[in-house]
């Protein structure tokens, strides 16, 4: 157990026990993760796959090891995404999910598919997000992230980074491949919001609502329903008018001599729309939160740029900002001298593998030349990102543009991280910077 402080019921701060239960699936412990991180260290050291109950969720394995969640990771056979949530979710919400949609899943996307299905959808889009396509691309990515720079450096010498280019900047570049109009950019930007940080009062469409599992998948359900009509509306145009774009893919294709039912179509469209752009925002945001702290190794990327990859690297390891995904065991199956048996749940978290002692040298600190940097932020095995190399391009491609322009930066206040157990990153980030 780690000690935090929390407010009593008369308004002052006491110390409380924190919990491994309540470190993973409080989503406002989310919000200071240097305290779930001692929770995670310890059970790294004292118990790395540790049965868990907590209130309001169905039990489950909760897998801390670098070495371990790979392990899981290869075996896509044994451990499955269709079965149960790959999301945490509670009980109750789970139930009422179930009622609706006789399903674990909100949406039917290539993250809750397994086998064949999983492949097919998977191979739809891949190849727009291979290495060999985003080189195509990246002329043009360098357009947007050159101009997002121009905004910052029209702010005078102080902006939310966050705010001002993190959020903005993939989220652009992944509309554009999309095929959504720059128009609808904010839309897009607002829905992702409310779907990731729904549990986040200041994200959130209705945080009063979300307390309650009815109530709360009716939150869900509105925010998906306006992300469906658009996408509705966007299938219509591109199988009248097919473009060179991911749209159009999504939009015509057949799986297994069928066309795509309508809601695979959307809710691969959502997935693009959302995990495209806000995992991207966070790390982005990351990375600059980390050289504010560390104007050392700010020095270091100026003076060498061919360190902007390392760079790149620490900042998804360090913000790691999908904290886990969960996996159902089809057989029963022994990890680490537990058994571990066929139908439980098993929670893989990623921002404990990334700070596995085992794994990375003092993993706690910021090392933009990290070598090797084996960060798990991607996944690994048939399941890993679809957009990493996407991902990669996009932050290398800002700093190589920032970096010559940046003289000096640091926190202008304390940056903020969403509240949320499942993409989290940080929310908000004022900085004073000067430029060269």
């Amino acid at each position: 157990m780690v000690t935090s402080m929390s407010a009593g019921d008369d308004g002052n701060m006491v110390a409380t026990e924190l919990e491994p239960a309540a470190a993973v699936t409080d989503p406002r412990e989310f919000a200071k993760p240097e305290n779930i991180h001692k929770v995670l260290t310890s059970l790294r050291a004292k118990d790395p796959v540790h049965w868990v109950e907590p209130e309001a969720f169905d039990p489950f394995w909760l897998i801390t090891k670098h070495a371990d969640i790979l392990e899981v990771e290869k075996n896509a056979n044994v451990f499955r995404n269709g079965d149960r949530s790959t999301v945490l979710v509670a009980r109750d919400m789970l139930d009422a999910i179930e009622a609706k949609f006789s399903s674990p899943h909100l949406t039917h996307s290539v993250v809750n598919m397994d086998g064949g299905d999983h492949r097919a959808y998977r191979m739809l889009t891949q190849a727009w997000f291979m290495p060999g396509n985003l080189k195509k691309l990246s002329d043009r990515i360098r357009v947007i992230a050159r101009d997002h720079v121009d905004r910052m450096m029209d702010r005078g010498g102080t902006c939310d980074f966050v705010e001002d280019v993190a959020l903005h900047y993939p989220l652009h570049v992944v509309m554009e491949i999309l095929g959504v109009p720059e128009k609808d950019e904010g839309m897009m930007l607002a829905l992702t919001q409310q779907l990731f940080g729904a549990r986040d009062p200041e994200k959130s469409r209705d945080a009063k609502a979300m307390s309650d599992p009815s109530t709360a998948l009716n939150v869900f359900n509105a925010v998906l329903g306006d992300f469906y009509a658009y996408f509705d509306r966007l299938t219509e145009m591109r199988r009248k008018n097919p473009r060179d774009d991911v749209a159009t893919v999504i939009a015509n294709p057949n799986i297994d001599g069928k066309p795509i039912e309508k809601r695979e179509a959307n809710s691969y469209y959502v997935l693009v729309a959302t995990a495209g752009h806000d995992t991207t925002s966070a790390s982005t945001a990351g990375a600059l939160w980390a050289l504010a702290e560390a104007p050392d190794q700010l020095a270091r990327l100026k003076g060498d740029p061919s360190l902007i990859p390392g760079l790149v690297e620490e900042a998804i390891r360090w913000t790691t900002p999908v904290k886990h995904f969960m996996r159902t065991a089809a057989q029963d199956y022994e990890l680490r001298g537990k058994q571990i048996r066929a139908g439980d749940w098993l929670m893989l978290s990623y921002m404990s593998a990334n700070r596995d002692e085992e794994t990375f040298d003092s993993p706690f600190e910021f090392q933009i030349d990290r070598q090797p940097n084996k960060q798990l932020a991607f996944g690994f095995g048939p399941h890993v990102c679809l957009g990493q190399h996407l991902a990669r391009l996009e932050m290398r491609i800002l700093f190589e543009e920032l970096l010559p322009r940046l003289e000096t930066v640091k926190l202008a206040g304390q940056p903020k991280w969403t509240q949320s157990a499942f993409i989290s990153g940080p929310k908000t980030l004022p900085i004073i910077f000067t430029a060269a």
